[in-house]
């Protein structure tokens, strides 16, 4: 985190600037697309999405641990351990656990609903016993907590320009798909953790189940059933992106290039597992470096541009969706909820 990040965001206090400081680092080591698009928002935006991405991705990494079969009851341990930490922390505001003192921070600097916290908590407790779904609606059940709900979380961050719970259908479809995303390009990978998160419906459709998947990861050798099976997965995941991209316009200007190029950036993903003959059971597809820097580049051109836009307009007051009343703007630079600007 960079110190003129923090100086914006008005954190002052030495605990809490290291500890979203740790979250940065774990952002730019593990999620390389999110931390690149975070780049675009304004500068005292970005400790909370560093905070609430930093999070889901503890979160995230301990039940992915491979582990034993009979280490599912440590990481078990571990994630209840870590949701006393959290609910400790939202309802105090501050933690000894760095990640979850950034989080209680962000949660109530943004007044997010602890609600979308407790339910991605959930879908994890979910990943240690579940490993396949019978059809797409029960992953979307599944998804509500795991993705859907990230977008939800972030949504007082980046601001609207209506109500926000008009803005919040379009944010939660673009965390779906973005976790639909994930799951195509790393089938193979999380194949090796027992997983399939690909709907048993689909790929029944096309005459692959979890033994062709394994037969094929193991020998390296592809299959066109496989290969119709994922690419009728990215036709689907595609129709998420259609669904979530008209929220975009709903945001607040300044955030829209980094949800504009974040949306591009992933979505090329796709693009790289087409590209790649729906390789993903063998092989991890990435989007090329020259098109995710010109990506950037034009993120940042927008991003420049918006910024000069609303330095030259006049501030309307902001208008919280649940009561309508006025919101006086918070004192020494801590962000409240922008429902309206």
């Amino acid at each position: 985190m960079t110190a003129r990040e923090l100086d914006a965001a008005g954190l002052t206090d030495p605990t809490l600037r290291a500890a979203y400081a740790h979250c940065r680092r774990l952002n730019s080591r593990h999620g390389k697309t999110y931390f690149l698009a975070t780049r675009l928002l304004p500068a005292e935006r970005r400790p909370a999405v560093h905070a609430l991405y930093g999070f889901a991705r503890w979160a995230d990494d301990i039940v992915d641990d491979l582990g034993t079969p009979a280490g599912r009851e440590q990481r078990r341990r571990r994630l209840a351990g870590l949701e006393r930490r959290l609910s400790d922390g939202l309802r105090t505001g501050r933690s000894d656990e760095p990640v979850v003192h950034a989080l209680a921070d962000t949660a109530a600097r943004y007044r997010i609903d602890h609600r979308h916290f407790t339910d991605f908590m959930a879908a994890m407790r979910t990943d240690l016993d579940v490993t396949d779904y019978a059809t797409y609606a029960d992953l979307r059940r599944y998804m509500h907590g795991s993705a859907a709900v990230i977008g939800l979380q972030m949504l007082p961050v980046l601001g609207t320009v209506v109500p926000r719970e008009q803005a919040a259908p379009y944010a939660a479809a673009l965390g779906v798909a973005f976790q639909l995303t994930n799951f195509l390009r790393d089938v193979g990978e999380d194949l090796d953790r027992g997983r399939v998160y690909l709907p048993a419906d689909l790929l029944a459709a096309h005459g692959v189940d979890r033994a062709l998947l394994l037969r094929s990861r193991r020998t390296g050798r592809p299959d066109r059933r496989i290969t119709a099976a994922l690419r009728t997965a990215e036709d689907l995941i595609r129709g998420v992106y259609r669904e979530a991209a008209p929220g975009i316009a709903l945001l607040d200007p300044v955030s829209r290039p980094c949800i504009r190029t974040a949306l591009v950036l992933y979505a090329g993903i796709l693009d790289a597992v087409a590209a790649d003959g729906y390789a993903a059971l063998h092989r991890r597809a990435a989007v090329p470096r020259r098109q995710r820097a010109a990506l950037a580049a034009d993120g940042l051109a927008r991003a420049a541009a918006a910024r000069v836009r609303a330095r030259r307009r006049p501030a309307p007051a902001r208008i919280p969706a649940a009561t309508g009343a006025p919101v006086p703007p918070a004192p020494n630079g801590t962000p409240v909820t922008q429902e309206a600007r």
